[in-house]
Parts: structure tokens; sequence; C-alpha cells
């Protein structure tokens, strides 16, 4: 049962780190003012700096994820 949770989770945590990079990638076009050129962050910065910050976190924890081995291993 733990097995089948440890991949369920690696997926799930995947996922989250893949959706980082996707709205990281968007913060970015906006912010630069390459894409999506309506609302607030439109044009600004600022917003690309955090998209830049978002898409390296997401990355880092599609990696994590990934290689991470099980710290404990329980026999049986």
């Amino acid at each position: 049962m733990r097995r089948a949770f440890d991949v369920v989770m690696r997926i799930v945590s995947s996922l989250i780190g893949v959706a980082m990079i996707v709205f990281g990638g968007i913060w970015i076009l906006q912010g630069l003012g390459i894409a999506f050129q309506v609302g607030f962050m439109a044009g600004d910065i600022t917003w690309a700096l955090y998209g830049a910050i978002c898409a390296i976190v997401g990355a880092a924890q599609v990696v994590w994820s990934n290689t991470r081995q099980n710290a404990l291993i329980i026999p049986g």
C-alpha cells in the first residue's frame, strides 16, 4: 500500500511542478508584454521576475519528486 501511495504522490508532485512551470511561463510572457496584453500584470517587469522564480521552483519540484529515494525502508 505504501508503494502505491508513493507513486501517486510522485505523480501529484510532478503535476504541481509542471503547473508551476506553465504559470511561471505565462507570467513571464505577460510581464514582458509579449502575450496576454490585458490585466494588471501586462507590461510589468515585476511579474516577469515572479514568473521566473515560479518556473524555477516548479522545475526543482519536478526534479525533486522524480529523483528522491525513500528515506525509510520498512521490511515486509
